[in-house]
């Protein structure tokens, strides 16, 4: 099983290695990843194995909802199945 993980925000010091953290934390892979800064702006697209994961799905959502929270970005969480529904032709 995977998921996507996105992350937006003002750049600051960090981030990738919090998510990277929090992901490593509760045995997330990161399979992929990409990320831009424009114009002082942080984007993050992640490719996560989530199959070893530690905890249930919804405690990771929470986790790096609130990892984001307190980094002043917006980090959303998208399980595999729900983003292959959404961009099915």
């Amino acid at each position: 099983m995977n998921a996507v993980i996105t992350v937006l925000g003002k750049d600051t010091v960090g981030i990738l290695a919090k998510v990277s953290s929090e992901c490593a934390k509760v045995d997330v892979n990161i399979l992929e990843v990409t990320q831009s800064v424009l114009q002082g702006m942080f984007a993050m697209i992640m490719f996560v194995d989530i199959s070893k994961c530690t905890v249930p799905f919804s405690q990771l959502v929470d986790s790096l909802t609130a990892s984001g929270e307190q980094m002043g970005v917006k980090i959303h969480v998208m399980h595999e199945d729900i983003f292959n529904a959404m961009h099915k032709i």
